[in-house]
C-alpha cells in the first residue's frame, strides 16, 4: 500500500464517521419536542426538531366568551407568535446538533433540506 492509499482511506473513515454523525443528529432533532409560548402561556406550541407541529393547547381563560369576534383574532395572534417561538427553538436546536458537522465539512452543509 503507498501513502495516497492510507491518506484516501482516512479521508473515506471520516467521511463514514460525520454521515453517521448526521444521521444521529437528525434522529435527535426528530425526536426532540420543543416548546414555545406566547401569552404568558396562554398558548403553547409543541414541535419537533424538524420544525414539524406536533402539539397545540389554547388555555380557556385565552377566550372572551363575551366577544368572541375579538377573542378569535387574540387567538390566532397567540398562536402564531407561540408556533414561531417554537420553530425558532427548533432552529437553534439544528443550529447546535448540525453547526458542527458543517464546519467539519468546512461549511459546506449550507442548509439542509427539511431543516
Amino acid at each position: 500500500m503507498n501513502p495516497g492509499d492510507v491518506n484516501l482511506q482516512q479521508l473515506l473513515e471520516q467521511a463514514q464517521l460525520m454521515q453517521q454523525q448526521l444521521v444521529t443528529a437528525q434522529q435527535e432533532l426528530s425526536d426532540a419536542e420543543i416548546e414555545g409560548s406566547a401569552g404568558g402561556g396562554l398558548v403553547v406550541a409543541t414541535v419537533n426538531g424538524s420544525g414539524e407541529l406536533l402539539e397545540l393547547e389554547i388555555s380557556p381563560s385565552a377566550i372572551d366568551v363575551d366577544d368572541p369576534q375579538e377573542s378569535a383574532e387574540t387567538v390566532a395572534d397567540l398562536v402564531l407568535a407561540a408556533v414561531r417561538d417554537a420553530v425558532r427553538a427548533a432552529a437553534d436546536l439544528q443550529e447546535e446538533k448540525l453547526g458542527p458537522l458543517a464546519q467539519g465539512l468546512g461549511g459546506g452543509l449550507g442548509q439542509l433540506p427539511g431543516f
